[in-house]
């Protein structure tokens, strides 16, 4: 009987310890993150189309400014076609001109990065306005374009198209 006497009280002598261990540890309190009154608030998203991958990033209350791998829109994508599909979101909200968009894309052709950045600013304008997000999902723009090129078979000569059959 002595043994789990023993045994007890080291049990109980360690558990003293340890709230005497807990009680000494300070406290650490949540805060939440300020940002500085100097530094503008950015929406920032990632748009994918085959190949291409977008980071976009939309600063509030700009000039309208559209810029490319550090290129200004027009010279980026010569054909009108991609600056009308990249800038379909800012169409579809009626909110042409009140974002400057700083764009990286990479990977792909000209039409891939145009849809890749057409995602991207989707999803940014509904993370700076939910009230948004009506619109352009019924445009059909939150959605990804998950066609890809096929892979090459073996025994073809690109996914589909066979050698030419010779019969005799």
């Amino acid at each position: 009987m002595a043994e789990k006497t023993v045994a007890t009280e080291k049990k109980a002598a360690t558990a003293e310890k340890k709230a005497a261990t807990a009680e000494k540890k300070p406290v650490a309190k949540k805060t939440t993150k300020k940002i500085p009154a100097n530094k503008a608030v950015e929406y920032t998203a990632t748009g994918r189309r085959k190949d291409s991958i977008a980071r976009v990033r939309l600063i509030p209350n700009g000039k309208g400014k559209f810029t490319v791998n550090k290129k200004d829109i027009e010279e980026y994508f010569n054909l009108g076609v991609y600056r009308l599909v990249a800038n379909q979101p800012f169409e579809v909200t009626g909110t042409a001109g009140k974002y400057d968009v700083i764009v990286n894309v990479n990977g792909g052709g000209l039409s891939g990065q145009a849809g890749a950045i057409r995602h991207a600013i989707a999803r940014a304008l509904v993370k700076a306005d939910e009230n948004l997000k009506a619109d352009i999902k019924k445009a059909g723009l939150l959605t990804r374009d998950a066609r890809v090129k096929e892979r090459k078979k073996y025994g073809l000569k690109k996914a589909r198209k066979a050698p030419q059959f010779r019969k005799r």
